[in-house]
């Protein structure tokens, strides 16, 4: 059996730890924090989206970034298996709206503590890590080819492992052996929970490759005064187009959100992890108000109510159509004089407001800051790592789970359960 040492008593670590304990292995986790798994008690609005009801083939394509590097730690530990896990840890779950998996409680401290108690066995020791303990590696002698080369195509030789991972100096200064050391730190979002980005300072040391981590499922800035006007205005059944110089990248019906400064809300997280480089392109984006009608369908539904209607202001002639925080914005951006009776306002002025409540634009001018971020993108490049048993390829006995590696996915409980199988995955495979 293995000594193991695990950085990060977060999601990833945790079940790592657990499962390398019930494998029969000696588990250490150090965890910088004096209380570990912070992060999960912000998830979810602080009921923890566990993770997602569906199947892995399903999975697969709400994961953003690097599918493929799941296939086979999402097919080993799927949500299914998720879900059993945790109700045999004693929480009672519920799935909601979008085959998202919640606790019953709706409280995220009881996933944290379902967690904890699933890694008991381990030993858990309040300090960071500071430093691998590397090991160069002899190279490794060829072996002499079964048939001979054919000089014009040469086999390309990939590289192996330059050192081996024996353990970590702790921040403390001391020293951790191990014979199998998981990095499990997650990324740099929300770093009031302990987010330090002190994984990817680790993975460089042993000539890990760091894709620029950049804040995703995150809030949008715009300095579109009108969403200032409309701050706290929640918006359902919406959908919502991302552009990127005027070619539409992202579509997605669900809920938003007006703040003081830009967007919010699901469908704006899920928005924000298809933005590319924001200093060589332009972002906006594009809400439906009424996806459920055609133009056509929602210029008779305007012309009926302005019918009803037809002694109200232009204002008053809106209270059917929007919420009253949206109606004096619109009337603005309308252009019509509020004072117009809605009997009075001619068929162009109608399909100016079709228009309007089919296309209503708000310029993407940054996004939000890591600090409010769910999740980070980027991270160890999965290319250098062995996607069935999270091994580096770097340097032997050097694992990474989690947020630490550059998979991420939209909002929903996808993250999270990226987290599971991966450290899974190491665990089993140890």
């Amino acid at each position: 059996m293995a000594n193991v040492l695990v950085i990060g008593a977060g999601a990833a670590g945790l079940m790592a730890a657990g499962a390398a304990v019930r494998q029969g292995h000696t588990v250490t986790v150090l965890e910088h924090q004096e209380k570990p798994a912070q992060k999960i008690l912000v998830t979810g609005k602080g009921r923890c989206n566990v993770t997602n009801d569906c199947t892995a083939e399903e999975f697969l394509h709400h994961v953003r970034t690097n599918p493929r590097f799941l296939y086979s730690s999402l097919g080993a530990f799927p949500p299914a298996k998720t879900m059993e896990l945790f109700e045999e840890l004693g929480v009672e779950l519920k799935v909601e709206r979008g085959r998202r998996v919640f606790p019953v409680s709706d409280k995220a401290e009881e996933i944290r503590q379902a967690l904890l108690r699933y890694a008991e066995g381990a030993v858990l020791i309040e300090d960071g890590a500071q430093k691998l303990l590397l090991e160069p590696l002899a190279p490794a002698e060829e072996a002499a080819p079964a048939a001979p080369e054919n000089p014009r195509h040469p086999k390309k030789k990939k590289p192996g492992p330059a050192y081996r991972c024996v353990g970590v100096r702790g921040t403390s200064g001391r020293e951790y052996k191990a014979d199998a050391v998981l990095v499990a730190t997650g990324g740099l979002s929300y770093p009031t929970t302990g987010s330090t980005g002190d994984g990817y300072k680790l993975a460089r040391q042993a000539g890990h490759t760091i894709v620029d981590p950049v804040p995703s499922l995150v809030s949008l800035v715009s300095h579109d005064p009108d969403c200032k006007k409309m701050m706290g205005l929640a918006l359902k059944n919406v959908s919502l187009t991302l552009f990127e110089d005027n070619k539409a990248i992202f579509t997605e019906q669900g809920e938003m959100l007006f703040t003081h400064f830009g967007i919010s809300g699901p469908l704006t997280l899920s928005a924000s992890s298809h933005l590319g480089d924001m200093k060589k392109h332009t972002y906006k984006a594009e809400i439906d108000l009424k996806p459920a009608l055609s133009e056509e369908q929602l210029y008779d539904r305007i012309t009926r109510d302005f019918a009803l209607l037809a002694n109200h202001a232009a204002q008053g002639a809106l209270v059917k159509l929007l919420p009253s925080s949206m109606q004096p914005v619109m009337v603005a951006r309308w252009g019509i004089d509020p004072a117009t009776k809605a009997n009075q306002i001619t068929r162009e002025q109608k399909r100016e407001l079709v228009q309007l409540c089919k296309h209503w634009e708000v310029p993407i001018d940054a996004r939000g800051d890591l600090a409010h971020a769910v999740i980070t993108a980027g991270g160890v490049s999965v290319r250098e790592v062995d996607p069935k048993t999270m091994q580096s390829k770097k340097a032997q006995g050097l694992y990474f789970a989690g947020e630490v590696l550059d998979v991420d996915a939209y909002t929903g409980g996808y993250n999270l359960q990226i987290a599971f199988c991966t450290a899974q995955s190491f665990a089993n495979n140890l």
